[in-house]
């Protein structure tokens, strides 16, 4: 019989943790938004437990409300995972910038540039936010609707993509006798004239050790799983519950099969925030010393945000209001509607108060489990067995504390049950995420595209 599949599993790097009050716990908290060598730290502890991926999120733009009240993402993604590259030698490294945003012809090279660096571990997280700040920022005086952010990125990807593949590795011949460095014959340029982005011409970095730098795309709507069963190796989403969990998985499974894609060959990797314990009252206490931390009139705030009602519509030791959040929902912000959409069903599953919902990570949004390390394992093993996911990207509470409870206590659970790697076996992200080597299908002549859509 085959070997069962192992599981994939990223990090979703934040220098202090994913916990809003992590920050509370570090001696020199104002540093950690550009301190270096806590990255470096982060990245030395996922690789020694041999972990897929390192994942950085990123909202361009300015500060945001949420930076006024935890550390906030201050460096520049792809830089960042470029120096994290040369302390690793194995572990991937995921880059998230947004198609609204920018030029793809900067994004491929730096995605390439990155890949090169890493010997092949890069990879690109697509994601199509358009957050009033980060609009602002970009000097936008407004964002675009739901169809045309999704055409805008479909151009993105597709120009993205074509320069990917536009100098193959055989067009540089190094000629000496010949005098000639790239072979123009061998180059396959691409012109691309779309509604958002037009490019013509070849990148300058060559096809990468990994053939094509591995994309994720992030978001859970409907036109979020289109978009991804066409063009993502990987989909980050949350998913709160595992019913609807494994809806999504065999919905994105079946999207891709429509697309002459192997199912297979697409994974979905929902978020999963463990708090780590010996027992579970340790779990607990941790969750609660960790919680206390936190401005809960702020997070009252915020699932009041969510709900489209005041705050002072939520007492916070009250069962949650379900006949006004009904009433509210045609107020909701569309922002809000997939958050308020889990929680509510998670709300209703536990019997949560106001208060239990407020402290069950609404910012960040992905599912919070606390218990011992047999409890989380079996928990990632029940969701992958089931048809839920084929992995997670962990979001860790507190950093490297949290990081360090997980690779010494949960993934050798993972091991010996057989799911886990005991070390790396290959070079490439892709290697590590089980996704087939990429080859070009084209044939060696030059590209002329003159639209999307390939």
């Amino acid at each position: 019989m085959p070997s069962p599949k192992p599981v994939r599993l990223g990090v979703n790097v934040l220098a202090s943790g994913r916990h809003d009050a992590a920050w509370k716990t570090f001696s020199d908290p104002a540093s950690l938004p550009t301190d270096i060598d806590a990255f470096l730290h982060i990245a030395r502890v996922a690789e020694k437990g041999k972990i897929d991926a390192l994942f950085l999120a990123d909202g361009p733009g300015g500060l945001v409300d949420e930076a006024l009240h935890r550390p906030w993402r201050a460096l520049d993604p792809v830089t960042l995972l470029a120096a994290l590259s040369q302390a690793t030698n194995h572990i991937g490294l995921v880059a998230t910038t947004s198609t609204i945003f920018g030029h793809p012809y900067v994004v491929a090279r730096q995605i390439a540039s990155l890949d090169h660096i890493s010997k092949g571990r890069a990879a690109w997280n697509v994601i199509t936010s358009q957050t009033p700040v980060a609009l602002a920022a970009y000097g936008l005086p407004h964002g675009f609707d739901q169809e045309e952010r999704y055409r805008r990125a479909t151009e993105f990807v597709e120009i993205v993509t074509g320069l990917w593949d536009s100098l193959p590795r055989e067009a540089v011949v190094a000629d000496r006798d010949r005098h000639v460095f790239v072979d123009e014959a061998r180059v396959r340029p691409i012109a691309v004239e779309g509604r958002h982005f037009s490019a013509r011409g070849a990148l300058s970095a060559p096809v990468g050790p990994q053939g094509r730098p591995v994309i994720f795309q992030a978001g859970q709507s409907e036109d979020s799983k289109a978009f991804g069963a066409r063009y993502a190796d990987a989909l980050f989403t949350g998913q709160r519950l595992i019913g609807p969990a494994k809806k999504f998985y065999a919905d994105v499974k079946a999207l891709a099969r429509s697309h002459g894609r192997d199912p297979d060959q697409l994974l979905v990797m929902p978020g999963l925030f463990p708090i780590v314990g010996s027992t579970e009252d340790e779990a607990l206490r941790r969750k609660a010393d960790l919680d206390a931390g936190l401005d809960i009139d702020f997070l009252r705030g915020e699932l009041a945000r969510h709900f489209a009602l005041d705050p002072d519509d939520l007492p916070l030791d009250a069962p949650l209001p379900y006949d006004r959040i009904e009433a509210a929902e045609p107020r909701v912000p569309i922002a809000s509607r997939w958050p308020r959409k889990q929680i509510l069903a998670e709300a209703v599953e536990h019997g949560w108060t106001v208060r239990q919902a407020a402290l069950s990570n609404i910012v960040g949004g992905h599912r919070m489990i606390v218990g011992p390390p047999e409890v989380i394992a079996a928990d990632i093993l029940h969701w992958f067995d089931t048809g839920a996911a084929d992995g997670f990207n962990l979001n860790i509470d507190v950093q490297t504390s949290g990081l360090e409870d997980i690779v010494d206590s949960v993934l050798p659970l993972l091991r010996k049950a057989g799911r886990f790697r005991d070390d790396y076996t290959g070079q490439t992200l892709r290697h590590h995420l089980g996704l087939d080597p990429y080859t070009d299908p084209r044939d060696a002549e030059p590209l002329r595209r003159t639209g999307t859509g390939r």
